[in-house]
C-alpha cells in the first residue's frame, strides 16, 4: 500500500516523509530545504515540498576526508 503525501502535490513528499526516509530531524530536513541543498525543493508559505526521487544531500565535511586505505602512514 502506498502512502499519499501529506502536502498533496503529486510527485512531491513533505519535510516529515524526507526525513524519516534519510534517518535526520525534521529540522535538518528545512536546513537542507533552507541552504538549497536538495534540487528541485518549492517552498510553499511554511512548508517545502520535496520531489520525491530527491536523494538525502551529501555531508560536505567528510568529502575531501576519506583516506585512501592503501596508502600507510610514516
Amino acid at each position: 500500500m502506498r502512502r499519499c503525501s501529506t502536502n498533496g502535490i503529486k510527485g512531491y513528499i513533505s519535510i516529515r516523509e524526507a526525513s524519516y526516509r534519510w534517518g535526520v530531524s525534521e529540522r535538518r530536513g528545512n536546513q537542507y530545504c533552507a541552504e538549497g541543498r536538495i534540487p528541485g525543493a518549492s517552498r510553499f508559505g511554511r512548508s517545502w515540498a520535496i520531489p520525491e526521487n530527491a536523494e538525502k544531500p551529501s555531508d560536505p565535511r567528510f568529502q575531501e576526508q576519506r583516506r585512501d586505505p592503501r596508502r600507510t602512514s610514516t
